[in-house]
């Protein structure tokens, strides 16, 4: 007597339809709950679009592909919260695109980096990281000092971001240009890292 098993495992169509429903309930049971949560969609007090340099860093900090060695997603763990500071909150994510939440990490997790050390220790750490901590393995990004930002990208980028919902005014776009005059790739990407965990809850 054949087990109802075989049936499914021998008809390679029928199996590939039940595998495409199970996923699908799974994806909905994970998926349709967050619809109804404000919390994944509001942001935190104080979390605002990224202001131009800060955006321009982001943008370069990706193309660079920083997020594939630093994750920015602190984990509910307790080691995790002990060393890096309170558990990643959807709210403090919200004006990212794309997300760098990210599971792999060769170098520490950036989500509180904000503030912990200096402009001078990060712009060292860019162009020749052992210059700072000698046991990294971690590139050098010294043409980042060289190559400046484009105001009128910068400027582009933010007009399509309102377009889907940021919340940038005009005044914002505005002095995208200015905010970002004479400011190199190194400027933005310090910008930006000095930037992140700024509004997330204290403590673990």
């Amino acid at each position: 007597m054949n087990h109802p098993h075989e049936k499914v495992e021998t008809n390679v169509g029928l199996m590939a339809v039940l595998i495409a429903v199970a996923v699908s309930f799974g994806g909905l049971a994970e998926i349709v709950p967050l619809m109804f949560q404000a919390e994944t969609v509001k942001p935190l007090p104080g979390v605002k679009p990224y202001p131009a340099l800060q955006l321009a860093g982001r943008d370069v900090y990706v193309r660079e592909g920083c997020h594939t060695c630093h994750s920015q997603m602190v984990r509910t763990l307790r080691f995790e919260t002990e060393r890096y500071g309170h558990y990643s909150l959807a709210g403090e994510s919200v004006y990212d695109r794309p997300f760098l939440w990210g599971s792999k990490r060769t170098g520490p997790d950036l989500a509180r980096v904000g503030g912990r050390y200096s402009d001078d220790w990060h712009r060292v750490h860019l162009i020749n990281p052992r210059d700072v901590v000698p046991e990294s393995n971690m590139p050098g990004f010294p043409w980042l000092a060289q190559n400046r930002v484009d105001g009128g990208e910068v400027e582009h980028k933010m007009r399509t971001l309102q377009r889907i919902g940021d919340p940038y005014t005009e005044a914002d776009i505005a002095g995208a240009r200015e905010a970002v005059n004479g400011k190199t790739e190194l400027d933005a990407v310090v910008a930006y890292l000095q930037g992140l965990g700024k509004h997330a809850p204290r403590g673990g």
